[in-house]
């Protein structure tokens, strides 16, 4: 039983939260409209003042909310709209903090794998696998997830899902090929091994040569094969990238390196890639295979300073991290900025 005065007090407090909140989708939805390449710095700037001033939670949802309904639509979305919107997400994923980035992501693979698993008719697979992609291109996610993908999409092997290879190798295949060759080399094998046995069932016998085609283009570093591939905007945006974000290491440390897997079970075992989510569920369940050893690494310290940890008694990975970053520290800002990776 709740009585009527507290029930009030709840009623006016849901009111004023959803005011708050309708407010706040309009301003939000504003910035985003407006959002192109010249004023990115002034709208990411804005979109930071607005994180201050109102609780994460309210503000990623608006955003990701937002984002979605620009972005997955029926009909393929331009790549260089596309591009900006995750640019933005980028950069407060990197300025204000990784659940930014984290909660957008969730969101994204969430839709992607119902939308594949139902067969949806338009182009909306294709432009949620544009935005992981572009997630990728600017450092939000580790290459981990977009290796999950395209297992999963070889795996299954119908004529939508070598499109849907196609389309991610050209827009990432040689980030993947920098970042991890041999998992790209072992991918491709397996995909040929597919395109052999499923040769009788597909109609459409040319588009899995030129899916082939795209991937030896690939393995040999040979961008002219591929048709229509431009690396230019990407790498225009990512110099504005390293401009607009304030820490010094922009990208590999605030890379998610987080499975498709666990993304999809996410509500079941918790998000154990956003530092302090709290999680009430039943424990995490142990899995020894999948066990990835979280190291500390204090990028290349030099064996004197080791020495001195040593002599110092730093018995522990973390101990011996803070003394190196206090030793090797430029000043208290850059100290600082260590300290918190």
């Amino acid at each position: 039983y709740v009585p009527p005065q507290v029930r009030k007090a709840q009623e006016t407090l849901d009111d004023k939260k959803r005011e708050e909140l309708g407010r706040l989708k309009k301003m939000v939805n504003g910035l985003i409209n407006r959002l192109s390449e010249p004023n990115l710095s002034s709208i990411s700037g804005q979109m930071e003042e607005l994180y201050m001033a109102n609780s994460r939670k309210d503000m990623n949802e608006t955003l990701t909310d937002i984002l979605m309904n620009a972005c997955v639509t029926a009909v393929a979305m331009p790549a260089r709209l596309m591009m900006e919107h995750v640019l933005l997400v980028s950069i407060l994923h990197h300025n204000v903090g990784i659940e930014v980035g984290a909660h957008f992501l969730e969101a994204v693979v969430k839709k992607f794998d119902e939308l594949c698993r139902n067969d949806a008719e338009g182009k909306e697979c294709e432009n949620l696998l544009a935005l992981i992609a572009h997630l990728y291109n600017f450092h939000v996610v580790h290459s981990l997830l977009i290796f999950d993908i395209l297992k999963k999409l070889v795996s299954t092997f119908t004529e939508k899902e070598i499109e849907l290879i196609l389309f991610l190798l050209k827009n990432v295949g040689f980030s993947l090929r920098k970042d991890d060759a041999l998992a790209l080399k072992e991918l491709i094998t397996e995909a040929q091994r597919k395109a052999n046995t499923a040769e009788k069932k597909l109609q459409d016998q040319t588009r899995v040569r030129f899916m082939l085609e795209t991937m030896l283009a690939l393995r040999n570093n040979d961008m002219r094969k591929i048709p229509g591939y431009d690396p230019e905007p990407v790498e225009k945006l990512r110099k504005l990238q390293r401009t607009l974000v304030h820490s010094s290491g922009s990208g590999k440390e605030t890379q998610l390196r987080v499975s498709l897997e666990s993304l999809l079970s996410a509500d079941q075992v918790g998000r154990w890639w956003i530092v302090g989510s709290s999680w009430s569920g039943a424990p995490m369940i142990d899995d020894t295979n999948s066990k990835t050893q979280q190291k500390l690494h204090v990028g290349k310290v030099s064996s004197k300073i080791m020495e001195l940890a040593r002599k110092q008694r730093m018995n522990t990975d973390i101990r011996r991290s803070i003394f190196c970053v206090l030793m090797t520290s430029e000043d208290f800002l850059d100290a600082f900025e260590k300290l918190l990776k």
